[in-house]
């Protein structure tokens, strides 16, 4: 958390920016709900997060015509563009979080990360 932190320099948190990603690999608008499962957090994360993405102009919201319960959510051009500028930071990120390990260790690692994610 502390190189994420350094290595952003506040552009997004690790929850924004998970968020985010997973916004933006969805095609169509995705429910808050099934946003929240998708990045593991509880509905009062979820919330606060997406409320805080939206006054960033990263993501709109919009009530749900069918249910009027539900929040849609859509990632902006903005939230887009912000991705783009920052993922090659997280790869590095990425790089410095593994460095003190074997390349070996490394493979190992991520797979195991994959299976957990």
């Amino acid at each position: 958390m502390m190189i994420f932190a350094r290595k952003m320099a506040g552009n997004l948190t690790p929850t924004q920016f998970s968020t985010l990603v997973r916004l933006f690999a969805e095609p169509e608008p995705i429910s808050q709900n099934a946003l929240g499962r998708l990045v593991a957090m509880d509905a009062a994360t979820t919330k606060g997060v997406i409320s805080r993405l939206e006054k960033q102009g990263l993501l709109t919201t919009e009530r749900d015509r069918t249910d009027k319960r539900r929040y849609l959510l859509r990632s902006t051009e903005k939230g887009r563009a912000l991705l783009r500028d920052v993922i090659p930071i997280v790869k590095d990120i990425t790089e410095e979080t593994v460095q003190p390990l074997t390349k070996r260790e490394q493979v190992v690692f991520l797979k195991l990360l994959a299976k957990l994610t």
